[in-house]
């Protein structure tokens, strides 16, 4: 085989890859908001059902933050407010509800960092807990309910 030849075959394989990058690109385009808003519904959903069910691992954590309003009481509300949320998700009339509902709640979740640093902290302000990294992962909870309403449009 001439160099020549090498070229033109490499060339080949440059170009196949190049259309397969491009299909993933698009499957990935066409797909990734619908499947981030299904998951982000599904933990809410998920989460929300355990503390209506009080079978949460974060009762303790809301009950020590949240301390005004009784956890019997509280933490159930709390759990239907986050299956609302994720059913809202789920069906495209109430998307913008749901988000709302969402950006209603979340900032309730970072509550322990002020109110209980030494459940989150292991040392301030970078090692984290278990129930620390409970909390900081509600970051990426933000950027994908951004995502979902920033692609969210009535048709």
């Amino acid at each position: 085989m001439s160099s020549r030849d090498a070229i033109f075959r490499l060339q080949a394989i440059v170009g196949r890859l190049k259309r397969i990058d491009e299909a993933v690109v698009r499957w990935m385009n066409r797909w990734s908001v619908p499947a981030l808003r299904i998951t982000l519904a599904v933990v809410f959903i998920w989460f929300g059902s355990l503390k209506v069910f009080g079978l949460s691992p974060a009762e303790d954590l809301i009950a020590a933050t949240v301390y005004a309003v009784p956890p019997d009481v509280f933490i159930p509300i709390l759990g239907v407010w986050e299956v609302c949320i994720g059913l809202c998700l789920l069906y495209r009339p109430l998307i913008r509800i749901g988000l709302l509902l969402l950006f209603v709640q979340l900032p309730g979740t970072f509550l322990p960092i002020v109110l209980l640093p030494h459940v989150v902290f292991t040392a301030f302000p970078y090692g984290l807990t278990v129930e620390g990294q409970y909390i900081i992962k509600n970051l990426v909870i933000i950027g994908a309910a951004l995502s979902v309403g920033g692609a969210f449009r009535d048709r």
